[in-house]
């Protein structure tokens, strides 16, 4: 990666300054208000799904222009670090999701196990684990391509293992499903590659505007997916019990992710600036590429299904920020690196 694109990276991070609560999951707290009091029905939930779609290939399109194809191969120089964090990602985290299984119906029920299942299959994000590991001075720069490799990689690996892992379930999901993926989400996000030489000066010059149309666009199928939960009375299936429970089990599901990717790295041979990106990279879930991926896979089942990785997001982003304070406040006594790559 050549240092001025590192640096306009660093120039993106946000780093915070105490306990975050992420505004963006306050706004879809606020949506999800809104479609529990104002959901949208018959023509207006067929605008709305309709508006959704287009908003979600959109969202791809976007994602296709703004990955370099540049990024992508002076990454490749790390390959075991990301094939690390990966595994993470697609191996460690589903095989918990399916671990998970046992707690039903004593912590979680079907429906929120689901969830739980479907969120351990979503690619890893990588704006907070770009900012977490700057924050705890680990490589930064791999942060950004791991990153990168994940969301590419979820396009595909998502929907394959959703249908593979959770068909069972009773979501929805068939062939016809992944034939949706492919051309609501595949398709033009290949598109976006295609056309990055002449729409990627755009993308650059109006970044800000864009990022307003991300959110918008999760937003929509936030409010889309939930207003048909609320019309099908998805909600009396949800109680306060059930809430906690879930949180028990993400807060546990979290912990074991960042313990076994931080020792796992070091298990490998890995150094500390190394681990520390594969930690953060590895134990994080992406909320913006999960919501339309759920929405086009689980359908009237959305809601339920988006539920568990709202919340897990929002804890994700809370432990995370104190254990990257802790690194930063707390450096290790000089020695000499195990592995180098």
């Amino acid at each position: 990666m050549n240092s001025r694109h590192f640096r306009r990276h660093l120039l993106r991070i946000r780093i915070p300054s105490r306990l975050p609560v992420d505004p963006f999951v306050l706004a879809l707290l606020m949506t999800v208000g809104l479609a529990a009091l104002l959901p949208a029905s018959g023509r207006a939930a067929g605008a709305a799904g309709g508006a959704t779609t287009g908003a979600v290939a959109l969202l791809f399109f976007l994602y296709g222009a703004r990955l370099s194809t540049r990024e992508v191969l002076d990454g490749l120089r790390h390959w075991r670090l990301h094939a690390t964090v990966l595994a993470c990602t697609f191996v460690l985290f589903p095989l918990l999701g399916l671990a998970a299984r046992g707690l039903v119906p004593y912590l979680l029920t079907p429906q929120l196990y689901t969830g739980v299942l479907f969120l351990c299959l979503v690619a890893s994000t990588m704006q907070s684990s770009v900012a977490f590991t700057s924050m705890a001075r680990g490589n930064v720069p791999a942060a950004i391509c791991a990153g990168s490799f994940s969301s590419l990689a979820g396009i595909v690996i998502t929907p394959l293992l959703a249908t593979l892992l959770i068909g069972g379930e009773g979501a929805g999901i068939s062939a016809g499903s992944v034939a949706g993926i492919v051309a609501q989400l595949l398709l033009p996000f290949l598109a976006g590659q295609l056309l990055r030489r002449w729409v990627s000066g755009f993308v650059i010059r109006h970044r800000k505007l864009l990022s307003s149309v991300d959110r918008g666009s999760i937003l929509l199928v936030v409010y889309t997916a939930f207003s048909e939960g609320t019309t099908t009375g998805v909600w009396h299936k949800v109680t306060p019990a059930d809430l906690a429970s879930l949180l028990l089990v993400e807060a546990a599901l979290l912990a074991a992710m960042l313990t076994l990717s931080r020792y796992g790295a070091k298990r490998l041979g890995f150094g500390r600036a190394d681990g520390i990106a594969i930690q953060f990279a590895g134990s994080k879930k992406s909320l913006a590429s999960g919501l339309p991926i759920a929405s086009v896979l689980f359908g009237a089942q959305a809601s339920l299904a988006v539920l568990p990785l709202m919340l897990f997001h929002q804890l994700q982003i809370m432990v995370c920020a104190l254990l990257a304070r802790h690194a930063a406040t707390h450096p290790p006594t000089p020695q000499p690196a195990r592995a180098t790559l």
